[in-house]
């Protein structure tokens, strides 16, 4: 029998549980976050056709830092890039999943970035 974390147990219970009312459709995608020790992800997925429409994560070589420093500002700065990606695809209005994460530290700055950027949650 494989060795689980119960935290990422707990954590997938809570992703199935959040996926139940949240779906993501052409006019109004979802934009899912998920996070690393190190880097966080962006994704704004059509659920109806099943594809990913944009994605950024501070892993993504066109993603710049800038004078951020720190995971939180870095996340920020992530969810302002997914943001111009979305507009420029033509994306304005979205459906926040926070992914089974706590809104709160990197998750909220990313998505405050996000809305900076212009997307209307």
């Amino acid at each position: 029998m494989a060795k689980t974390n119960s935290n990422s147990v707990a954590r997938d219970k809570r992703v199935r549980r959040i996926r139940k009312k949240i779906s993501g459709t052409p006019e109004r995608p979802r934009l899912r976050v998920f996070k690393s020790a190190r880097h966080i992800y962006g994704q704004i997925i059509d659920d109806v056709a099943g594809h990913t429409v944009v994605s950024m994560s501070t892993r993504c070589k066109e993603f710049s830092a800038g004078e951020a420093e720190g995971k939180t500002a870095l996340a920020k700065q992530v969810g302002m890039k997914l943001a111009e990606l979305a507009k420029a695809k033509g994306v304005s209005k979205v459906v926040f999943d926070r992914g089974g994460y706590i809104y709160h530290g990197r998750v909220k700055a990313l998505s405050d970035g996000a809305r900076e950027g212009g997307l209307e949650f």
